[in-house]
């Protein structure tokens, strides 16, 4: 109780709750190694707290600013296990093709018109194509991207349109949708929350929508307090959010991290959301 008392006086004194010990882990990440559950639902209420603050200065202050446009002007590289950026930084990698799999499952339930934001490797894309939609569009920005899928037969195929530059830019092109994902990259959570004000055009009553959660995925706490952040502002949107747990550990052994500067998940579990307008899913 007096450590409960201790962490709720740093807290309100200003304390910031996700500051990191020398092994890269938070409080959050202790309260949850060690089952304090107070603790651990105050450290994630303060942390949901501060990134809703947060999340409206960064807004303020990206008005004037254009995110995902260097990654745009850049090269990319390709081989068969991943797309690497200037950086030596994964655009895309194939240990997620098990994960692409299940949100093409998730979004084409309902079958119909289906949009995809970010073609990649078209990990996703192939997935969706399996469930034959009637119409598969695909927004990619990338210069290179654009073109290995023009090479690569994409552009011919008959259900398939191809929608070339930033989502931002294109959303006079869209139409209304059974089933979205967005997967983007060079992008930040500021953009994904954007992109959802844009849901009640976009998707259909009874549609399905669903995004890679990569979100904070080198820190499980963090991890956490972000899919209840998002959930919370869909919900705000009229969206409820299921995340289902996906088991990745066994996808990710050292040698998938060779020659990739930064590992952008490092947790045993993927959740992958599910989002459907509220009262289409009661």
């Amino acid at each position: 109780m007096l450590r409960f008392w201790i962490l709720d006086l740093l807290l309100t004194a200003g304390s910031p709750w996700n500051a990191l010990s020398p092994s890269n882990l938070s409080a959050g990440d202790y309260a949850m190694q060690e089952g304090h559950q107070e603790a651990y639902e105050l450290l994630l209420n303060a942390g949901i707290r501060s990134e809703l603050v947060l999340g409206t200065i960064a807004r303020k202050e990206k008005k004037n600013l254009e995110s995902g446009y260097d990654y745009l002007e850049d090269r990319v590289s390709f081989s068969e296990d991943k797309i690497m950026d200037a950086d030596s930084k994964a655009v895309m990698m194939a240990w997620e093709k098990p994960l692409m799999e299940a949100h093409a499952k998730a979004i084409c339930l309902g079958g119909g018109h289906v949009l995809n934001i970010g073609f990649g490797m078209g990990l996703v894309d192939t997935a969706i194509q399996q469930y034959s939609p009637v119409k598969h569009t695909i927004v990619e920005a990338h210069p290179e991207v654009y073109e290995r899928m023009i090479r690569t037969g994409w552009g011919q195929k008959e259900n398939v349109t191809i929608v070339f530059g930033r989502w931002q830019d294109v959303l006079s092109q869209l139409e209304t949708y059974d089933g979205i994902f967005f997967d983007t990259y060079g992008e930040y959570y500021e953009d994904l929350r954007e992109f959802h004000q844009h849901l009640p055009v976009l998707l259909k009553p009874g549609g399905i929508y669903s995004f890679f959660n990569g979100l904070c995925g080198s820190n499980a706490f963090f991890h956490v307090v972000y899919c209840h952040l998002v959930s919370l502002e869909l919900e705000n949107l009229g969206y409820s959010t299921q995340l289902i747990p996906l088991p990745v550990k066994d996808c990710l052994g050292e040698q998938v991290w060779e020659g990739v500067k930064h590992r952008y998940w490092q947790l045993d579990t993927y959740y992958l959301p599910v989002c459907q307008y509220a009262d289409d899913s009661e």
